[in-house]
């Protein structure tokens, strides 16, 4: 299973697809799309659309999903998060894709076994959980494979439970 992961925001939006192969899991792409504050909104949203596009084209992920909404400083804020969370749900459901959209804190308890750790930890173990080398990650990158390993936990308990009955 293949799963693009998407941290949205309007400044950084980040992108991660992991792919799970038996028992492990391999990081296939880590970026970022970063857009200047001083173009418009609608330019910025564009920008991240057309990049998640991109990835969903190069990487045919079979199943995605996304950060949602759970804090934002102010409603100016919380209003361009849900902005640019649109944007990617759109891209999303253009491509034939589903998505599963995932609360901060249930994210944080699928990588770190409890949901109030900070970014550094979730980092550290994204590269553990990934083999990815100790080079320094932007969190924003970190906090996009973090939803994709969130939701191929998801499904693996989903799988199991199926079994169950």
């Amino acid at each position: 299973m293949r799963v693009l992961g998407i941290d949205p925001g309007t400044v950084v939006t980040g992108i991660g697809i992991v792919e799970k192969n038996g028992s492990g899991m391999e990081c296939l792409y880590a970026g970022r799309v970063r857009t200047s504050e001083k173009k418009s909104l609608s330019l910025r949203l564009n920008n991240i659309f057309d990049e998640l596009i991109k990835v969903i084209e190069i990487y045919s992920p079979d199943e995605s999903a996304v950060e949602n909404l759970f804090f934002a400083r102010d409603a100016k804020s919380a209003l361009k998060l849900g902005h640019a969370r649109g944007v990617a749900l759109l891209a999303i459901e253009k491509s034939g894709i589903p998505v599963a959209e995932y609360m901060p804190t249930e994210i944080k308890k699928s990588v770190l076994g409890y949901g109030r750790g900070t970014k550094e930890q979730v980092q550290h173990m994204v590269k553990l959980m990934l083999n990815l080398p100790d080079k320094k990650m932007l969190p924003d990158i970190t906090d996009a494979l973090a939803v994709a390993i969130c939701h191929i936990h998801s499904r693996e308990t989903e799988e199991r439970l199926k079994m169950a009955r």
